[in-house]
C-alpha cells in the first residue's frame, strides 16, 4: 500500500460487532480518525494494511497519529528498555501500541492501559521446523510438533513462532529472553499461554487473528479479556 493510502483513507465500507470482536474496513482518513477516536478501555484496536519496506514507520506514524489527535510528523518514538518502540512521554502514556510486518503485510494494534504484542508471518515452507523446535521450543511445544502430521508441520511451527513473538513483544523483550522460557499449547483449538518464566501465565490472553490465506498473526497481552476490532486500511488501488 502507498504510505498515502493511511492518509487519504474515506468512509467506513463496513462495520460488523461480534460479542468478542468486531470488523472494521476503513478506506478514508476520517473514519481512521473517528474509529481513534472512540476506543474504549476494554477493546483492542487490530489494523492490517498493504506495506512496503520502503515505507518505514510512516504507516505507524499516521495510524498512531489518528488515535493521539496529532499530526503524523509529530508522533515521536523511543525505545524502551529492550528497544521495543513505544511513544516518547510527551505523548498520551496510556496508548500502547505494536505493530509488525512480513513480505507486503502489517499488522498495528493499539490499546489504553496494556502494552499489546502482535505479530505476523507468512506460512512458507520451513525444512527445519522440527529441529528448530527442538533445540530452542519447550519440549512440550517440539513433542506437539513432531506429532503433528509432516505435511501440518509448517504451519504449526509458525503458529507458535508468531505466539512466542506476540508474547515476547507485549513483555518488550525480544528472543534473547530465550523461546524455551514460555510454553504455548494448542487448547480445543485456542491458543493458550500455559508457562512464562518469571510471571503468572494465567494473566495472560493471547488469541489467534484471521488475517487471511497464507498468512498466520497472533495477539498477546497481559490483563483481562478485550474486545477485539479488526480493520483494513485499504490500498489507493
Amino acid at each position: 500500500m502507498a504510505v498515502g493510502a493511511v492518509r487519504t483513507a474515506a468512509r467506513l465500507v463496513r462495520c460488523r460487532r461480534r460479542r468478542h470482536h468486531a470488523r472494521m474496513i476503513a478506506t478514508h482518513a476520517p473514519t481512521l480518525a473517528n474509529v481513534a477516536e472512540h476506543l474504549l478501555e476494554d477493546e483492542i484496536h487490530v489494523w492490517q494494511l498493504d506495506y512496503r519496506p520502503a515505507h518505514g514507520r510512516a504507516p505507524l506514524h499516521r495510524v498512531l497519529a489518528a488515535y493521539l489527535g496529532t499530526d503524523p510528523d509529530r508522533v515521536t518514538l523511543t525505545a524502551g528498555e529492550h528497544g521495543r518502540p513505544v511513544l516518547a512521554a510527551t505523548h498520551d502514556p496510556s496508548l500502547g501500541f505494536n505493530w509488525s510486518h512480513s513480505g507486503d503485510q502489517a499488522l498495528i494494534a493499539v490499546a489504553r492501559g496494556i502494552a499489546p504484542g502482535i505479530d505476523i508471518e507468512r506460512l512458507r515452507p520451513r525444512p527445519r521446523s522440527l529441529e528448530i523446535a527442538q533445540r530452542y521450543f519447550s519440549a512440550e511445544e517440539a513433542a506437539a510438533l513432531a506429532a503433528l502430521p509432516v505435511a501440518d508441520r509448517d504451519a504449526g511451527f509458525l503458529e507458535l513462532w508468531t505466539a512466542k513473538e506476540a508474547v515476547l513483544k507485549a513483555l518488550g523483550r525480544g528472543l534473547a529472553f530465550g523461546l524455551d522460557r514460555l510454553n504455548i499449547a494448542r487448547v480445543a483449538d485456542r491458543l493458550v499461554l500455559q508457562r512464562l518464566a518469571g510471571d503468572d501465565a494465567r494473566a495472560w490472553q493471547l488469541r489467534r487473528l484471521p488475517v487471511g490465506p497464507e498468512l498466520l498473526a497472533a495477539l498477546a497481552w497481559r490483563g483481562n479479556s478485550r474486545r477485539l476490532r479488526m480493520g483494513t486500511l485499504a490500498s489507493d488501488a
